[in-house]
């Protein structure tokens, strides 16, 4: 089922997004917010931080995720090369340097896609790399206009109501919120290549758990096959048939097939347009995994070569997930 086969998002759904995204932020996001502007021109309508460093508040701590929403990727890029590549395989992921008032230097990792790709990735994609991230908690930090600002919004409910459809057919026949959210996000996780521990998907949701259990009943009457527990506060039933379950776990399947070759295809893809990308993946790697990871000059040089190694040396002890 897609999302958009059922009821558009309640008005209480809407209202728990517009909240999330109000939320305040460090005034030195300012600086690369400024930043992007300069970068992008009259191409960027918007900018949403999501991730690691909105979790923690710090924006020193690792690189802060962004993803900018421009109008369109002919706009957004110079050569031709660069708009094929992000229309063809969206998101093209961008380093941003800027000074932090102290000194220290602030880095964002910034995934630019269009506010259309944008509107139908949360909503009605089969593989899961917009609707997972974007059913978690985000700030919706910069925006040009109301129309757009209120698009956004749309888009995040959507998100959270494509993650929820999906995954319900998977759950127990009586189950919380914090339980959703922890299938929920380890069946994404599962569908993309990504260094993480077992228990990311609970130490996620504990980090956020009144968001999600807000966010679980505002969108749980327009949810087919989801009911809540009358009386109950954070209750609810799988009312799935067992051919819809069944279905579901072929679905799932595919989608991590799907899903975790689209990642390798974007690994490649940012070997060639983001800014020094091999040090990025390699230090994103270390960060999850918690070692250090030695760089030869030859990886460093051809890393589409020899690459390979370390990638296949990861999946067969199971580093990535």
């Amino acid at each position: 089922m897609r999302a958009s086969d059922s009821a558009p998002p309640p008005a209480d759904l809407l209202e728990r997004v517009r909240e999330q995204c109000t939320q305040p932020m460090p005034g030195e996001l300012d600086r690369i917010v400024q930043a992007l502007h300069i970068r992008l021109g009259d191409a960027l309508v918007a900018l949403l931080v999501y991730g690691s460093c909105l979790r923690n508040g710090d924006l020193t701590d690792g690189i802060v995720d962004f993803y900018a929403l421009v109008d369109s990727y002919a706009h957004a890029h110079p050569k031709r090369v660069q708009q094929l590549a992000n229309a063809w395989l969206p998101p093209t992921v961008i380093l941003v340097r800027t000074p932090a008032t102290d000194g220290r230097i602030l880095l964002a990792k910034c995934a630019l896609l269009s506010l259309q790709d944008f509107e139908v990735g949360t909503r009605s994609w089969f593989q899961s790399y917009l609707w997972a991230r974007f059913a978690q908690p985000c700030r919706l930090v910069y925006f040009k206009d109301e129309d757009t600002r209120r698009r956004i919004h749309l888009a995040l409910a959507q998100a959270v109501m494509t993650l929820m459809s999906h995954c319900v057919a998977t759950l127990p026949d009586r189950f919380d919120s914090y339980t959703l959210w922890v299938r929920a996000l380890s069946l994404t996780y599962g569908a993309e290549l990504r260094p993480e521990s077992a228990d990311r998907p609970g130490q996620l949701v504990r980090h956020d758990r009144t968001y999600y259990s807000r966010i679980t009943r505002a969108a749980a009457p327009a949810v087919k096959h989801l009911a809540t527990c009358a009386g109950e506060e954070d209750s609810y039933r799988n009312l799935s048939p067992a051919a819809t379950r069944r279905d579901n776990e072929r679905v799932w399947r595919l989608r991590r097939i799907q899903g975790r070759t689209l990642n390798v295809a974007r690994l490649v893809k940012s070997f060639f347009t983001f800014e020094n990308g091999v040090d990025y993946l390699i230090w994103k790697l270390e960060r999850h995994l918690g070692e250090s990871i030695v760089v030869t000059h030859r990886l460093r040089r051809f890393p589409l070569i020899f690459g390979w190694p370390l990638l296949w040396r990861l999946l067969k002890n199971r580093r990535l997930r």
